[in-house]
This record gives C-alpha cells, sequence and structure tokens, in this order.
C-alpha cells in the first residue's frame, strides 16, 4: 500500500453515511445514470473508495478537451447544474458521497439535457489521490462542506493541511480554488489552513476585514451560537475586529440554493474564499 494510502486510512472521514438506501424512484434513476452521466467506478475497501489501477480518460469520458471544473458536495446539484447550463463549454465533475444526493443530482442533470457533467459518488480524496491527474482541474469548488461543529469532530473536517496538498496537485498553475460555509469557525479554519500553504495565494488578502468582515458581525452578535438557540456570548467591539479579512466577494456563479437561504434565515453569515494555485 502506497504511503499516501496509507496515511488517508488512519485519518478519520470527513465523512459519515447517513443513509445509503435509494428509494424507488432514485434506484431507477441511478440505474438509468449508471455508465452516462454517473460514472461507473470499480470500488476498493469501501464503496466509497477507488480500486486500485483504475483510471478514467477524462478527454474520452467528455468526448472533447475542455476546462474541467470540480465540484466536492454537490448534493442534489443545484449550483453545478445551474453553472454547467451557464457554461457549455466547460467540463464539471460533481462529486456527491451520499447515494441518494447523487442519484438526484444525475436525474437532474439527464432531466435538463447536460452532457457536460458526470458524477462521482466517491469520497473526495479517493477522487483526488486516484482519478485526476495533476494539474488537470481548471477550478476546484467547496461550497459548505459538513462543518462537524464539536470539539472531537473537527478532526473530521474536510479542509485540513494533507487535503490542501492533495487540492494543489490537481489544480493547474494560476487555477482557482473557491471555498464557501455558513459556519465562522471552520470560515477561520479554512482561512488559516489554506493561507499557510506557500501553493496558494488569496487575491483579496486583507479586504473585508475590521468593521466591513462578516465574521467581526458574528463575533459581535454571537451569530452561530444564536442560529442553533443556545446562550451567546457576545464580544465586545475591541476584541471582535476581524483585523486580517481576506474574504472573496460573493462568487456570482455560486447559485442561492435551499441549504443556503435556510443559513442566512437563521440568522449566519455567509463567507467565502477564493485562492489561486501559485505556478
Amino acid at each position: 500500500m502506497a504511503e499516501t494510502e496509507q496515511r488517508h486510512h488512519r485519518k478519520p472521514l470527513s465523512f459519515v453515511r447517513r443513509s445509503n438506501r435509494l428509494k424507488p424512484s432514485y434506484q431507477r434513476a441511478w440505474d438509468t445514470a449508471l455508465g452516462r452521466e454517473l460514472l461507473d467506478v470499480p470500488t476498493g475497501d469501501r464503496d466509497t473508495a477507488v480500486a486500485e489501477g483504475f483510471s478514467i480518460d477524462w478527454a474520452a469520458e467528455y468526448g472533447r478537451r475542455a476546462p474541467l471544473i470540480v465540484e466536492i458536495g454537490s448534493g442534489s446539484g443545484e449550483a453545478v447544474a445551474a453553472a454547467a447550463a451557464h457554461n457549455p463549454d466547460t467540463d464539471f465533475l460533481a462529486i456527491e458521497v451520499y447515494r441518494p444526493g447523487a442519484a438526484q443530482l444525475a436525474s437532474r442533470i439527464r432531466r435538463e439535457g447536460l452532457s457536460n457533467v458526470r458524477v462521482a459518488c466517491l469520497d473526495a480524496v479517493e477522487v483526488l489521490d486516484k482519478l485526476l491527474p495533476a494539474a488537470s482541474v481548471a477550478e476546484l469548488w467547496v461550497f459548505f462542506p459538513d462543518p462537524w461543529h464539536k470539539s472531537k469532530h473537527k478532526k473530521r473536517r474536510l479542509v485540513q493541511p494533507l487535503f490542501v496538498e492533495k487540492a494543489a496537485r490537481v489544480i493547474a498553475p494560476t487555477g482557482v480554488w473557491r471555498l464557501a460555509t455558513d459556519w465562522a469557525d471552520y470560515a477561520v479554519q479554512m482561512r488559516e489552513v489554506i493561507g499557510a500553504s506557500d501553493l496558494f495565494g488569496n487575491p483579496h488578502a486583507g479586504e473585508q476585514a475590521g468593521e466591513q468582515s462578516p465574521l467581526t458581525a458574528v463575533r459581535l452578535g454571537d451569530l452561530d451560537a444564536a442560529s442553533l438557540g443556545k446562550p451567546t456570548q457576545p464580544l465586545p467591539l475591541a476584541e471582535a475586529l476581524d483585523h486580517e479579512g481576506g474574504w472573496a466577494p460573493r462568487f456570482a456563479a455560486r447559485v442561492v440554493t435551499d441549504f443556503e437561504q435556510k443559513a442566512l434565515e437563521a440568522g449566519r453569515r455567509i463567507f467565502d474564499l477564493t485562492y489561486l494555485r501559485r505556478p
């Protein structure tokens, strides 16, 4: 077993399969899309792992050579389907580990006639490690990953130092990594972890700092705790100020999904981050 594979299996997974069962309509969608919109990938020791030695010829898969955008955690596909419809000259790979979500997404792609999207119902780390060649991705999207709130579970978060290395391998030089989260604590972790890497640069360094920062607003009202109905501990302005900033403007191509709308209605703030892969 390779060193990277050993390190991966010792690391806790960033997801838990809550339900793998498909209701009949989703099973029909799955069966219809498998080998077409839904990638048919032989699995390894887990049903979300990729079998050793398997590879994909992406030019043959899409029938062309075009920029590739990869979205991790696509859910039912609201964001990636909208982006694919507006960018027919770009190919999209949607990674969604939950079978019901992947089946729903594949069904959406077929219903909307999108020929430039494929769905991988696999562990994103496995896809990055085994299926994507180096420098093959124009953009990587990680929108609203599982925040793993409890302190003992934060080691499960997707955006960790080792994942940054994996992302850097597949993103082409000057390519883009876009992230978004509605949880301030995870936003800070993303900013710290990716910002510590010399493989990426933040084109918005220093922007939206101080009183203009969404992080300052969260701290002033302890908005994340409030959104969960927990007792709040607002900070005074001097302690709440986010002097670093670095938050990106909202990515215009990211549609407001039902998930994001619920976060806004709960009173949370949305944090966008953008990083460029250094040559």
